[in-house]
């Protein structure tokens, strides 16, 4: 099994925050990215980015899976 993420499943963020900002950098330089959007973690425990389908998920909330 190779130990290389998926290409195909978008990237998941934990965080402890329920408002968060979405640029689609990381690995990249910002200016590579999307414009940045702010995105609100609901009742269901995570958020979604429509630019680039990162997934946002809040620490300990209904969609946390650690």
């Amino acid at each position: 099994m190779s130990s290389q993420p998926d290409p195909y499943r978008p990237e998941t963020i934990r965080t402890d925050k329920r408002r968060i900002a979405c640029d689609g950098s990381g690995d990249i330089p910002a200016a590579l990215g999307h414009p940045r959007v702010w995105l609100e973690i609901d009742e269901s425990g995570a958020a979604e980015c429509g630019y680039c389908d990162r997934r946002f998920v809040l620490i300990g909330g209904p969609a946390d899976t650690h």
